[in-house]
Protein backbone atom coordinates (compact mmCIF):
# COMPACT_ATOMS: atom_id res chain seq x y z
CA UNK A 1 0.00 0.00 0.00
CA UNK A 2 1.34 3.56 -0.86
CA UNK A 3 -0.04 4.50 2.02
CA UNK A 4 2.34 2.61 3.93
CA UNK A 5 5.55 5.49 3.37
CA UNK A 6 3.27 8.18 2.07
CA UNK A 7 3.99 10.11 5.40
CA UNK A 8 7.57 9.86 4.79
CA UNK A 9 8.53 7.42 6.85
CA UNK A 10 8.05 3.25 7.27
CA UNK A 11 6.44 2.57 10.13
CA UNK A 12 7.48 -0.78 11.92
CA UNK A 13 5.75 -2.35 14.65
CA UNK A 14 7.12 -4.21 17.46
CA UNK A 15 5.54 -6.41 20.50
CA UNK A 16 6.98 -6.81 24.28
CA UNK A 17 7.34 -9.89 25.71
CA UNK A 18 3.58 -11.19 26.74
CA UNK A 19 5.51 -11.74 30.64
CA UNK A 20 5.21 -8.11 30.83
CA UNK A 21 2.54 -7.09 32.93
CA UNK A 22 0.93 -3.43 33.87
CA UNK A 23 1.97 -2.62 37.51
CA UNK A 24 -1.20 -1.37 38.32
CA UNK A 25 -3.43 -4.30 37.62
CA UNK A 26 -5.46 -4.95 34.52
CA UNK A 27 -8.29 -2.12 33.27
CA UNK A 28 -12.03 -3.33 32.98
CA UNK A 29 -11.34 -3.26 28.88
CA UNK A 30 -8.08 -4.54 28.31
CA UNK A 31 -7.82 -7.87 26.17
CA UNK A 32 -4.67 -10.42 26.92
CA UNK A 33 -4.95 -13.13 24.23
CA UNK A 34 -3.17 -15.82 24.82
CA UNK A 35 0.48 -15.83 24.60
CA UNK A 36 -0.21 -11.88 23.32
CA UNK A 37 1.24 -9.45 24.92
CA UNK A 38 -0.86 -7.42 27.56
CA UNK A 39 -3.70 -5.05 25.94
CA UNK A 40 -3.62 -6.67 22.70
CA UNK A 41 -6.07 -9.81 21.67
CA UNK A 42 -3.22 -11.58 19.74
CA UNK A 43 -4.74 -10.96 16.37
CA UNK A 44 -3.98 -7.69 15.06
CA UNK A 45 -1.71 -7.57 12.38
CA UNK A 46 1.35 -6.42 14.43
CA UNK A 47 0.67 -9.05 17.11
CA UNK A 48 0.35 -11.94 14.56
CA UNK A 49 4.14 -10.92 13.22
CA UNK A 50 5.50 -10.56 16.56
CA UNK A 51 4.41 -14.45 17.65
CA UNK A 52 5.40 -15.48 14.50
CA UNK A 53 8.90 -14.73 15.24
CA UNK A 54 8.33 -15.79 19.19
CA UNK A 55 8.16 -12.24 20.17
CA UNK A 56 12.41 -11.87 18.93
CA UNK A 57 12.49 -7.83 18.49
CA UNK A 58 15.46 -8.31 16.11
CA UNK A 59 13.14 -11.24 14.04
CA UNK A 60 10.16 -9.02 14.41
CA UNK A 61 12.10 -6.30 12.79
CA UNK A 62 14.34 -8.03 10.24
CA UNK A 63 10.92 -9.68 8.52
CA UNK A 64 9.15 -6.69 8.67
CA UNK A 65 12.17 -4.62 6.76
CA UNK A 66 12.10 -7.57 4.28
CA UNK A 67 8.24 -7.95 3.30
CA UNK A 68 8.42 -3.95 3.27
CA UNK A 69 11.33 -4.65 0.43
CA UNK A 70 9.74 -7.06 -0.79
CA UNK A 71 6.45 -5.15 -1.73
CA UNK A 72 8.45 -1.88 -3.30
CA UNK A 73 8.88 0.64 -0.37
CA UNK A 74 12.17 2.33 0.47
CA UNK A 75 13.63 1.09 4.68
CA UNK A 76 15.79 3.55 4.88
CA UNK A 77 13.80 6.15 7.17
CA UNK A 78 11.98 3.59 9.92
CA UNK A 79 9.81 4.82 12.84
CA UNK A 80 9.62 2.03 15.60
CA UNK A 81 6.99 1.71 17.52
CA UNK A 82 7.50 -0.21 20.79
CA UNK A 83 3.56 -2.00 21.54
CA UNK A 84 2.53 -3.73 24.36
CA UNK A 85 1.55 -3.40 28.35
CA UNK A 86 3.56 -0.43 29.93
CA UNK A 87 6.92 -0.43 28.14
CA UNK A 88 8.24 2.70 30.89
CA UNK A 89 7.63 0.52 33.83
CA UNK A 90 9.34 -2.64 32.59
CA UNK A 91 12.95 -2.67 34.05
CA UNK A 92 15.70 -1.12 32.42
CA UNK A 93 17.51 -3.98 31.42
CA UNK A 94 14.75 -5.14 29.37
CA UNK A 95 13.95 -2.01 28.18
CA UNK A 96 17.38 -1.41 26.50
CA UNK A 97 17.74 -5.33 25.50
CA UNK A 98 14.48 -4.47 23.36
CA UNK A 99 15.54 -1.42 21.83
CA UNK A 100 18.93 -2.49 20.97
CA UNK A 101 17.49 -5.55 19.43
CA UNK A 102 15.41 -3.78 17.14
CA UNK A 103 18.10 -0.92 15.60
CA UNK A 104 20.47 -4.11 15.35
CA UNK A 105 18.54 -5.36 13.09
CA UNK A 106 18.24 -2.29 10.94
CA UNK A 107 21.88 -2.14 10.68
CA UNK A 108 21.49 -6.33 10.25
CA UNK A 109 24.03 -7.47 12.52
CA UNK A 110 24.51 -7.68 16.50
CA UNK A 111 27.00 -5.35 18.22
CA UNK A 112 28.40 -5.34 22.30
CA UNK A 113 26.56 -2.11 23.47
CA UNK A 114 23.90 0.08 22.94
CA UNK A 115 26.53 3.59 22.39
CA UNK A 116 27.87 1.40 19.72
CA UNK A 117 24.64 0.36 18.33
CA UNK A 118 23.06 3.88 18.14
CA UNK A 119 26.39 5.29 16.80
CA UNK A 120 26.38 3.05 14.12
CA UNK A 121 22.83 3.57 13.34
CA UNK A 122 23.40 7.15 12.85
CA UNK A 123 24.85 6.54 8.76
CA UNK A 124 23.29 3.36 8.39
CA UNK A 125 21.82 2.29 5.39
CA UNK A 126 18.39 1.99 7.39
CA UNK A 127 17.99 4.24 10.07
CA UNK A 128 15.41 4.54 12.91
CA UNK A 129 14.13 8.08 12.64
CA UNK A 130 11.82 8.20 15.76
CA UNK A 131 11.33 5.52 18.21
CA UNK A 132 7.82 5.38 20.09
CA UNK A 133 6.75 4.19 23.05
CA UNK A 134 3.44 3.75 24.56
CA UNK A 135 2.85 3.94 28.11
CA UNK A 136 0.49 5.02 30.84
CA UNK A 137 0.31 8.67 32.46
CA UNK A 138 1.79 7.45 35.82
CA UNK A 139 4.46 5.65 34.45
CA UNK A 140 6.23 9.15 32.89
CA UNK A 141 8.10 10.31 35.72
CA UNK A 142 11.27 11.83 35.04
CA UNK A 143 13.55 8.92 35.46
CA UNK A 144 11.83 6.57 33.79
CA UNK A 145 11.84 9.42 30.74
CA UNK A 146 15.49 9.59 30.91
CA UNK A 147 15.92 5.92 30.14
CA UNK A 148 13.99 5.72 27.08
CA UNK A 149 15.32 9.24 25.90
CA UNK A 150 18.97 7.79 26.38
CA UNK A 151 17.52 4.67 24.65
CA UNK A 152 16.33 7.23 21.30
CA UNK A 153 12.68 8.10 22.16
CA UNK A 154 11.29 10.41 20.27
CA UNK A 155 7.45 9.78 20.58
CA UNK A 156 5.11 8.62 23.20
CA UNK A 157 1.99 7.25 23.46
CA UNK A 158 -0.14 7.86 26.77
CA UNK A 159 -3.45 6.15 27.51
CA UNK A 160 -5.67 9.18 28.86
CA UNK A 161 -8.73 7.78 27.50
CA UNK A 162 -11.23 10.67 29.24
CA UNK A 163 -10.93 13.99 31.43
CA UNK A 164 -13.43 12.20 34.56
CA UNK A 165 -11.68 11.15 37.32
CA UNK A 166 -14.92 8.86 38.08
CA UNK A 167 -14.80 6.95 34.38
CA UNK A 168 -10.94 6.14 34.83
CA UNK A 169 -11.70 5.05 38.58
CA UNK A 170 -14.65 3.07 37.84
CA UNK A 171 -12.16 1.10 34.95
CA UNK A 172 -9.21 0.47 36.79
CA UNK A 173 -7.04 2.49 35.22
CA UNK A 174 -4.77 3.34 37.89
CA UNK A 175 -4.08 6.94 37.20
CA UNK A 176 -5.88 10.46 37.40
CA UNK A 177 -6.14 13.48 34.91
CA UNK A 178 -3.61 15.07 37.09
CA UNK A 179 -1.15 12.43 35.90
CA UNK A 180 -2.42 12.97 32.44
CA UNK A 181 -1.84 16.38 32.54
CA UNK A 182 1.92 15.90 34.73
CA UNK A 183 2.71 13.38 32.35
CA UNK A 184 1.91 15.61 29.29
CA UNK A 185 4.00 18.26 30.32
CA UNK A 186 7.22 16.75 31.47
CA UNK A 187 7.10 14.72 27.89
CA UNK A 188 6.88 18.25 26.18
CA UNK A 189 9.42 19.78 28.23
CA UNK A 190 12.10 16.97 27.48
CA UNK A 191 11.23 17.80 23.50
CA UNK A 192 9.28 14.70 23.40
CA UNK A 193 5.79 14.39 21.30
CA UNK A 194 2.76 13.19 22.73
CA UNK A 195 0.20 10.93 21.43
CA UNK A 196 -3.27 10.67 23.30
CA UNK A 197 -5.38 7.30 23.37
CA UNK A 198 -9.07 8.60 23.84
CA UNK A 199 -11.65 6.34 24.36
CA UNK A 200 -15.65 7.35 23.97
CA UNK A 201 -18.05 5.01 24.96
CA UNK A 202 -16.42 3.65 28.96
CA UNK A 203 -18.80 2.39 31.55
CA UNK A 204 -20.17 5.91 33.43
CA UNK A 205 -19.80 7.94 30.33
CA UNK A 206 -22.24 9.48 28.00
CA UNK A 207 -22.36 11.35 25.06
CA UNK A 208 -22.11 14.76 26.31
CA UNK A 209 -19.36 13.65 28.75
CA UNK A 210 -17.05 12.05 25.71
CA UNK A 211 -17.74 15.07 23.35
CA UNK A 212 -16.76 17.07 25.84
CA UNK A 213 -13.67 15.04 26.79
CA UNK A 214 -12.00 15.17 22.96
CA UNK A 215 -12.86 19.14 23.24
CA UNK A 216 -11.40 19.38 26.40
CA UNK A 217 -8.13 17.68 25.10
CA UNK A 218 -7.88 20.89 22.96
CA UNK A 219 -9.65 23.67 24.83
CA UNK A 220 -7.40 22.90 28.30
CA UNK A 221 -3.94 24.11 27.54
CA UNK A 222 -3.03 21.32 30.35
CA UNK A 223 -3.27 18.78 27.53
CA UNK A 224 -3.26 19.66 23.94
CA UNK A 225 -1.03 16.86 22.72
CA UNK A 226 0.62 16.83 19.57
CA UNK A 227 -1.43 13.54 17.90
CA UNK A 228 -4.70 11.70 18.89
CA UNK A 229 -6.11 8.34 18.33
CA UNK A 230 -9.49 7.83 18.89
CA UNK A 231 -10.61 3.99 20.25
CA UNK A 232 -14.12 4.19 21.33
CA UNK A 233 -14.52 1.02 23.83
CA UNK A 234 -14.95 -2.47 22.78
CA UNK A 235 -16.43 -5.41 24.57
CA UNK A 236 -13.45 -8.37 24.47
CA UNK A 237 -14.13 -11.93 25.47
CA UNK A 238 -11.97 -12.48 28.76
CA UNK A 239 -12.21 -8.63 29.84
CA UNK A 240 -14.31 -6.93 33.42
CA UNK A 241 -16.15 -5.24 30.76
CA UNK A 242 -17.33 -8.82 28.93
CA UNK A 243 -18.80 -9.32 32.10
CA UNK A 244 -20.74 -6.80 32.82
CA UNK A 245 -21.97 -6.97 29.31
CA UNK A 246 -23.22 -9.74 29.90
CA UNK A 247 -24.89 -9.16 32.73
CA UNK A 248 -26.88 -5.83 31.17
CA UNK A 249 -24.70 -3.16 33.05
CA UNK A 250 -23.42 -1.73 30.39
CA UNK A 251 -23.91 -0.83 26.68
CA UNK A 252 -21.02 -0.33 24.05
CA UNK A 253 -21.67 2.85 21.65
CA UNK A 254 -22.65 1.81 17.99
CA UNK A 255 -20.84 2.41 14.82
CA UNK A 256 -23.10 5.46 14.47
CA UNK A 257 -23.03 6.77 18.01
CA UNK A 258 -19.43 6.78 17.54
CA UNK A 259 -19.01 8.53 14.25
CA UNK A 260 -21.28 10.82 15.02
CA UNK A 261 -19.03 11.91 18.39
CA UNK A 262 -16.33 12.34 16.82
CA UNK A 263 -17.30 14.25 13.92
CA UNK A 264 -18.85 16.69 16.20
CA UNK A 265 -15.89 16.95 18.21
CA UNK A 266 -13.54 16.98 14.78
CA UNK A 267 -15.04 20.52 13.91
CA UNK A 268 -12.96 21.60 16.89
CA UNK A 269 -9.47 20.06 16.28
CA UNK A 270 -6.52 22.61 15.64
CA UNK A 271 -4.61 22.58 12.75
CA UNK A 272 -1.23 21.62 14.62
CA UNK A 273 -2.72 17.28 15.86
CA UNK A 274 -2.64 14.60 13.62
CA UNK A 275 -5.28 12.45 14.49
CA UNK A 276 -3.29 9.20 13.65
CA UNK A 277 -5.89 6.64 14.01
CA UNK A 278 -9.67 6.04 14.63
CA UNK A 279 -10.68 2.67 15.99
CA UNK A 280 -8.30 0.29 16.99
CA UNK A 281 -6.85 -2.63 14.68
CA UNK A 282 -9.03 -5.67 16.07
CA UNK A 283 -10.36 -7.84 13.74
CA UNK A 284 -14.13 -8.08 14.23
CA UNK A 285 -14.02 -11.45 14.71
CA UNK A 286 -12.62 -10.84 18.28
CA UNK A 287 -15.16 -7.94 18.94
CA UNK A 288 -18.38 -9.54 21.02
CA UNK A 289 -20.03 -5.80 21.02
CA UNK A 290 -19.37 -2.30 19.73
CA UNK A 291 -17.66 -1.05 16.54
CA UNK A 292 -17.89 -4.14 14.59
CA UNK A 293 -17.02 -2.06 11.28
CA UNK A 294 -13.32 -1.96 10.68
CA UNK A 295 -13.51 0.91 8.49
CA UNK A 296 -14.79 3.47 10.92
CA UNK A 297 -12.95 6.54 9.68
CA UNK A 298 -14.95 6.12 6.13
CA UNK A 299 -18.03 6.14 8.31
CA UNK A 300 -16.64 9.36 10.08
CA UNK A 301 -16.04 10.82 6.49
CA UNK A 302 -19.49 9.79 5.03
CA UNK A 303 -21.15 11.60 8.24
CA UNK A 304 -18.64 14.67 7.83
CA UNK A 305 -20.05 14.94 4.38
CA UNK A 306 -23.38 14.85 5.39
CA UNK A 307 -23.18 17.44 8.10
CA UNK A 308 -20.71 19.60 6.12
CA UNK A 309 -17.68 19.12 8.93
CA UNK A 310 -14.47 19.80 7.52
CA UNK A 311 -11.39 18.51 9.52
CA UNK A 312 -8.36 20.63 9.27
CA UNK A 313 -6.30 18.48 10.83
CA UNK A 314 -2.34 17.68 9.81
CA UNK A 315 -3.20 13.91 8.52
CA UNK A 316 -6.46 16.05 6.04
CA UNK A 317 -3.82 18.05 5.05
CA UNK A 318 -0.98 16.01 4.40
CA UNK A 319 0.87 16.73 0.94
CA UNK A 320 1.05 12.75 0.13
CA UNK A 321 -3.11 12.28 1.26
CA UNK A 322 -4.47 14.82 -0.95
CA UNK A 323 -2.24 14.28 -3.63
CA UNK A 324 -3.88 10.62 -3.35
CA UNK A 325 -7.00 10.75 -2.67
CA UNK A 326 -7.78 14.46 -4.18
CA UNK A 327 -5.29 14.39 -7.37
CA UNK A 328 -4.04 18.09 -5.79
CA UNK A 329 -0.32 19.16 -5.56
CA UNK A 330 0.32 22.34 -4.06
CA UNK A 331 1.16 25.85 -6.17
CA UNK A 332 2.23 28.31 -3.74
CA UNK A 333 3.91 27.44 -0.76
CA UNK A 334 4.23 29.65 2.55
CA UNK A 335 5.55 29.41 5.62
CA UNK A 336 3.54 31.00 8.62
CA UNK A 337 3.23 30.23 12.54
CA UNK A 338 0.58 29.71 15.06
CA UNK A 339 1.53 30.02 18.47
CA UNK A 340 -0.24 28.90 21.23
CA UNK A 341 -0.02 28.06 24.96
CA UNK A 342 0.12 24.50 26.19
CA UNK A 343 1.92 22.71 29.28
CA UNK A 344 2.75 25.87 30.68
CA UNK A 345 4.90 26.60 28.31
CA UNK A 346 4.61 28.20 24.65
CA UNK A 347 4.93 26.09 21.09
CA UNK A 348 4.71 27.80 18.21
CA UNK A 349 3.76 25.14 15.17
CA UNK A 350 5.95 26.25 12.25
CA UNK A 351 4.21 24.98 8.89
CA UNK A 352 5.37 24.95 4.99
CA UNK A 353 1.55 24.93 3.30
CA UNK A 354 -0.32 26.09 0.39
CA UNK A 355 -2.33 27.84 2.50
CA UNK A 356 -5.52 28.01 -0.18
CA UNK A 357 -6.09 24.68 -0.95
CA UNK A 358 -4.97 23.46 2.50
CA UNK A 359 -1.85 21.36 1.55
CA UNK A 360 0.47 20.79 4.12
CA UNK A 361 4.27 19.98 3.30
CA UNK A 362 5.46 20.06 6.52
CA UNK A 363 6.13 21.82 9.78
CA UNK A 364 7.95 21.99 12.63
CA UNK A 365 7.05 22.23 16.90
CA UNK A 366 8.93 24.50 18.44
CA UNK A 367 8.64 24.94 22.51
CA UNK A 368 9.85 27.66 24.98
CA UNK A 369 9.32 25.15 27.86
CA UNK A 370 8.04 25.94 31.63
CA UNK A 371 10.06 25.80 34.46
CA UNK A 372 9.92 22.85 35.68
CA UNK A 373 12.41 21.29 33.64
CA UNK A 374 14.61 18.61 34.56
CA UNK A 375 16.94 17.76 32.08
CA UNK A 376 20.41 18.99 32.47
CA UNK A 377 20.80 19.84 29.05
CA UNK A 378 17.77 22.55 29.18
CA UNK A 379 18.74 26.12 30.62
CA UNK A 380 16.03 28.72 31.46
CA UNK A 381 17.64 30.19 27.65
CA UNK A 382 16.72 26.50 26.17
CA UNK A 383 14.20 26.60 23.11
CA UNK A 384 13.40 23.45 22.25
CA UNK A 385 12.59 21.94 18.46
CA UNK A 386 10.06 18.71 19.27
CA UNK A 387 8.98 17.61 15.64
CA UNK A 388 10.36 18.40 11.95
CA UNK A 389 8.57 16.74 9.33
CA UNK A 390 8.16 16.51 5.83
CA UNK A 391 5.31 14.84 4.06
CA UNK A 392 5.12 13.08 0.63
CA UNK A 393 6.09 9.76 -0.13
CA UNK A 394 9.24 8.27 1.13
CA UNK A 395 12.50 9.67 -0.53
CA UNK A 396 15.83 7.37 0.13
CA UNK A 397 18.65 9.34 2.13
CA UNK A 398 20.88 10.75 -0.21
CA UNK A 399 18.49 10.92 -3.02
CA UNK A 400 16.92 14.04 -4.89
CA UNK A 401 13.16 13.98 -5.16
CA UNK A 402 10.75 14.04 -8.62
CA UNK A 403 8.71 16.29 -8.60
CA UNK A 404 5.55 14.97 -7.00
CA UNK A 405 8.03 14.18 -4.39
CA UNK A 406 8.76 17.20 -1.28
CA UNK A 407 11.31 15.78 1.33
CA UNK A 408 14.96 16.59 0.09
CA UNK A 409 13.69 19.71 -1.45
CA UNK A 410 14.97 22.41 1.68
CA UNK A 411 11.98 22.70 3.20
CA UNK A 412 13.05 21.46 6.65
CA UNK A 413 15.79 23.44 6.33
CA UNK A 414 13.99 26.24 5.95
CA UNK A 415 11.40 25.70 8.91
CA UNK A 416 14.52 25.04 11.27
CA UNK A 417 15.65 28.79 10.30
CA UNK A 418 12.74 30.28 11.30
CA UNK A 419 12.81 28.30 14.20
CA UNK A 420 16.57 29.45 14.98
CA UNK A 421 15.50 33.29 14.58
CA UNK A 422 12.29 33.44 16.37
CA UNK A 423 13.92 31.48 19.23
CA UNK A 424 16.60 33.87 19.00
CA UNK A 425 14.28 36.65 18.86
CA UNK A 426 13.25 36.05 22.04
CA UNK A 427 16.43 36.11 23.84
CA UNK A 428 16.88 31.93 23.76
CA UNK A 429 20.63 31.72 23.57
CA UNK A 430 20.57 27.49 22.54
CA UNK A 431 18.52 26.05 20.26
CA UNK A 432 17.83 21.71 20.99
CA UNK A 433 16.31 19.22 18.76
CA UNK A 434 15.47 15.78 20.03
CA UNK A 435 16.58 14.46 17.16
CA UNK A 436 15.82 10.59 15.99
CA UNK A 437 18.71 8.70 16.08
CA UNK A 438 19.19 7.87 12.35
CA UNK A 439 18.31 11.86 11.87
CA UNK A 440 21.15 13.46 13.67
CA UNK A 441 23.83 13.38 10.50
CA UNK A 442 21.31 15.57 9.26
CA UNK A 443 21.34 18.09 11.72
CA UNK A 444 25.16 18.15 12.18
CA UNK A 445 25.60 18.92 8.61
CA UNK A 446 23.05 22.30 9.70
CA UNK A 447 25.96 23.50 12.10
CA UNK A 448 24.15 21.18 15.17
CA UNK A 449 26.49 19.55 17.07
CA UNK A 450 26.04 16.92 20.00
CA UNK A 451 24.39 18.06 23.27
CA UNK A 452 23.16 15.15 25.91
CA UNK A 453 20.58 13.16 23.70
CA UNK A 454 19.61 15.95 21.76
CA UNK A 455 21.52 18.23 18.96
CA UNK A 456 22.35 21.59 19.76
CA UNK A 457 22.76 25.29 18.11
CA UNK A 458 24.46 28.24 20.00
CA UNK A 459 22.34 31.16 18.99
Amino acid sequence: KPTRSISGVSVIAVMTAPELKCPHGVCTFCPKGEGASQSYTGKEPSSRRSKMNNYDPYKTVENRLWQLKRIGHPVDKVELIVQGATFTSAPPEYQEIFIKSCTEAMLGHRLSTWNEVSKEAETSKVRPVGITIETKPEQCKPEQLNKILELGATRVEIGVQTVYDDILKATNRGHTVQDSIGATQRLKDCGVKVNYHMMPGLPGSSFEKDLHSLKEVFDNPDFRPDMLKIYPTLVIEGTTLYQQWKRGEFTPLSNEEAAEIIVKAKKHFPPWVRIMRINRDIPSTEISAGILRTDLRELVKERQKELGVECHCIRCREVGHRAQKDGIYPQNVEVRELEYEASSGKEIFISAEDFENGILIGYLRLRFPSDSIFRPEITPETALVRELHVYGPEVPIGETANERAFQHRGYGKKLLARAEGLSREKGFKKLLVLSGIGAKQYYKKLGYDYDGVYMRKLL
